[in-house]
């Protein structure tokens, strides 16, 4: 993301204070709109948001981690943390006290959840606490299905809420330099083809969603797709799954989606993909990042709390989500007509 120094500017009423809690005069802002706004983006320069993550598994822990020791002069800094909630009783965690869910629905101090609960239940939890008038980051897939993707987006623009969908997938220094080197060639063919251990799809649901990392990289690299054919085959006695997915570009290239998982089997990404100038068939080099995954997601987070993301960016990654999990639901409707089962 860039530093730019646009803000989006918010959405202000008779109240004498904005949706975010800082008092500005109404008077004065229908008077004096420029200033009323250099008022407002100073109030939230200053402005801290209590925050709270919901779910404690590997995500959840290192949510709190990042919480509790932001970046040095890093938008986080604008954060803190006023506990944890868990359906597992723990007590404390490093200090950080547990809260139930209630409490941290009604509490005044609470602005912001972290979502980091299994795939299934991100719809419901988002409900709640753009309900309760809270911001919301939640780790990917926003939802199981699009319809349910694109009614939390329209609830949380219509809250004048901050609604911010992990993709740390985006942030890997090998991704950055993928991106890189695929930037400005024209693609002629490619696949790219995951393996990975078993998942629960009753908790991450459809391996087009919980796999939704991939599809992210194919539309951030190559701009939107059609899904051409989606076929999946699943040994269920062997507990092994296999979704193979083609798409075209906009310009009629193919490209190949593989999701594939079973016991055992490691955590892999292998790409082909072949330009006029070439094939590409290993990741570059990639530096290690000296700012880790979800500190660099949560500096984002931080970031539009404070209004310093875009208008531009805010829209292009709403589409870029939105999309995504459009062609999340396709992929499984082609899928389940009908689903191969080998014995």
């Amino acid at each position: 993301m860039s530093h730019t120094t646009e803000r989006v500017q918010p959405q202000l009423s008779g109240s004498s204070r904005t949706q975010d809690g800082c008092a500005v005069h109404p008077t004065f802002c229908g008077k004096h709109a420029g200033a009323c706004y250099l008022v407002y983006v100073g109030l939230l320069i200053n402005k801290m948001f209590g925050t709270v993550v919901v779910g404690v598994g590997i995500a959840g822990l290192a949510r709190i981690r990042d919480l509790m020791n932001p970046m040095p002069s890093s938008p986080s800094e604008h954060l803190k943390l006023f506990g944890f909630v868990s359906r597992r009783s723990f007590g404390n965690i490093n200090e950080v006290k547990q809260i139930n869910l209630e409490d941290a629905l009604r509490s005044k101090e609470i602005h912001a959840a972290f979502i980091s609960t299994e795939n299934r239940s991100h719809e419901e939890t988002i409900r709640m606490f753009l309900e309760a008038g809270k911001h919301v980051l939640v780790e990917y897939p926003m939802a199981l299905s699009a319809k349910a993707a694109h009614e939390l987006c329209e609830m949380a623009e219509q809250k004048g809420k901050v609604l911010h969908v992990e993709h740390i997938e985006l942030l890997t220094e090998e991704y950055k330099q993928l991106k890189k080197e695929v930037a400005g060639k024209d693609l002629v063919k490619g696949t790219l083809h995951f393996t990975g251990s078993v998942l629960d799809e009753n908790k991450a649901g459809f391996p087009a969603f919980s796999g939704i990392a991939r599809l992210t990289w194919l539309i951030d690299l190559f701009g939107d797709l059609t899904v051409t054919s989606a076929t999946r085959e699943k040994q269920k006695d062997k507990n092994y799954s296999r979704m193979t997915v083609h798409f075209q570009t906009a310009n009629k290239k193919p490209l190949t989606w593989i999701e594939e998982r079973g016991p055992g089997m490691r955590r892999e990404k292998k790409i082909n993909f072949c330009f006029t100038s070439g094939c590409l068939e290993n990741f570059p080099q990639a530096p290690r990042s000296a700012v880790g995954l979800f500190m660099q997601d949560q500096n984002l987070f931080a970031k539009k709390l404070l209004g310093q993301v875009s208008k531009e960016e805010l829209a292009a990654e709403k589409w870029r989500i939105l999309r995504c999990l459009d062609l999340a639901e396709e992929i499984q409707q082609h899928c389940e007509q009908p689903e191969k089962i080998c014995s």
